[in-house]
């Protein structure tokens, strides 16, 4: 995919200066509230960042993988649910632009570009999270139409979603995506908004349980057409190595953030006279929270790099939301320990950064997970080598 660097680090550095000046002042009371940022994703629509990497004949920017994970990154380093804002829609757009038909792609790709249809992602369901094989949904032809019965959990942006990417189960035993359309609230024909589900961090943006009770999906609306019967699961999972680097970009803009607020706090934070900065022990803290933070942006960007270049990515997508994903953790938990007792209040926004990592230690795909998809993964490539 050809690019204009100009034109990504001009968007890029726009979203940086917004997170600067306006995001990071207002982040705290809203996530306090638990209140969605109404205005901060009206900016986020005007930066055009839902058609960022829809495809210029379609209407998009289409910016590739690694501009999409420095916005991310940026995002994140504001305040992290940001970015759940926009990680689902992508995941459908990429779902859709890789292996939706013609018409489909025509039909909704130019719909999806400034934020007023957005899209969720739904694939987990109350017995099937890491077990993604054990689906119970089902789908049920009649006519032309899909009948649509079962329980999705964990769906990000599920209430205010004009279309939800759904797995289900049909007939043949098979596991198959549509894309259901649906009036954005609580209640689209047979498709409610069962309940909110509370979080720990992650705030701002709901989580919800889907519930379908005979919601009729036309056949136009399965992707690929009726090649892509049985094909969901690996639809799904193609589109989740962009998740993963998405996931990874988040992890590597709270750990900045956390590291950032470290910094700071060091050397305006005086014991025995002098900055807690000029303390060894703090300052081997804080290199070692630099360097983790280092190499889990060089991991992530390399994994978007080799996703541009059309490489299979399961691999060095899930090093990378691994490796990010775990090094946030322990730079978030060590800039609070550098906070000492203020890192523990409401005052600081160090215990968000602590509240907000473990999402990205469980989210697309958890890290226990990705060890067995890394460890597969070496397996496979070392006998490709013979």
């Amino acid at each position: 995919m050809s690019v204009d660097a100009e034109l990504a680090d001009e968007l890029v550095a726009a979203v940086s200066t917004w997170v600067d000046r306006d995001v990071i002042s207002q982040s705290r009371a809203l996530e306090q509230a638990d209140e969605f940022p109404q205005s901060m994703f009206e900016q986020m629509c005007d930066f055009g960042l839902f058609g960022a990497t829809i495809p210029p004949e379609y209407g998009g920017l289409g910016l590739d993988a690694i501009t999409y994970a420095r916005v991310v990154e940026e995002l994140s380093r504001g305040w992290m649910s940001l970015a759940g804002i926009l990680n689902s829609h992508k995941l459908a757009v990429a779902m859709i632009t890789r292996f939706g038909t013609p018409e489909q792609r025509s039909r909704f790709l130019p719909r999806m570009l400034d934020g007023s249809f957005r899209a969720s992602f739904s694939l987990s369901e109350p017995d099937a999270g890491s077990d993604t094989r054990n689906i119970r949904c089902r789908a049920e032809l009649d006519g032309g139409e899909w009948v649509i019965n079962g329980t999705k959990m964990w769906v990000t942006n599920g209430m205010r979603s004009s279309l939800v990417m759904l797995l289900a189960r049909t007939p043949d035993d098979r596991i198959t995506c549509f894309a259901v359309e649906k009036a954005p609230g609580e209640r689209s024909g047979g498709l409610t908004i069962s309940r909110k589900i509370e979080k720990l961090g992650y705030k701002g943006l709901e989580t919800v349980e889907m519930s379908y009770a005979d919601h009729r999906v036309p056949h136009a609306n399965l992707l690929g057409g009726d090649k892509g019967m049985g094909e969901g699961l690996r639809y799904a999972l193609s589109a989740l190595e962009l998740g993963r680097v998405n996931i990874a970009a988040r992890a590597v803009g709270v750990a900045q953030a956390a590291l950032d607020a470290a910094l700071a706090y060091s050397q305006e934070r005086e014991t025995f006279g002098k900055p807690i900065f000029a303390h060894q022990a703090v300052q081997f803290m804080l290199a070692e929270m630099a360097t983790k933070l280092h190499a889990a942006r060089l991991m992530t960007y390399d994994a978007a790099r080799r996703y541009d270049a059309g490489e299979r990515i399961d691999l060095e997508a899930g090093m990378a939301k691994l490796f990010a994903s775990e090094a946030a953790y322990e730079i978030a938990t060590d800039a609070m320990r550098i906070h000492g007792g203020y890192g523990y209040t409401t005052e600081h926004s160090v215990e968000r950064y602590y509240r907000d990592t473990p999402l990205m230690i469980i989210g697309e795909g958890t890290n226990e997970i990705q060890k067995l998809v890394i460890a597969r993964r070496l397996l496979e490539r070392m006998r490709e080598r013979g």
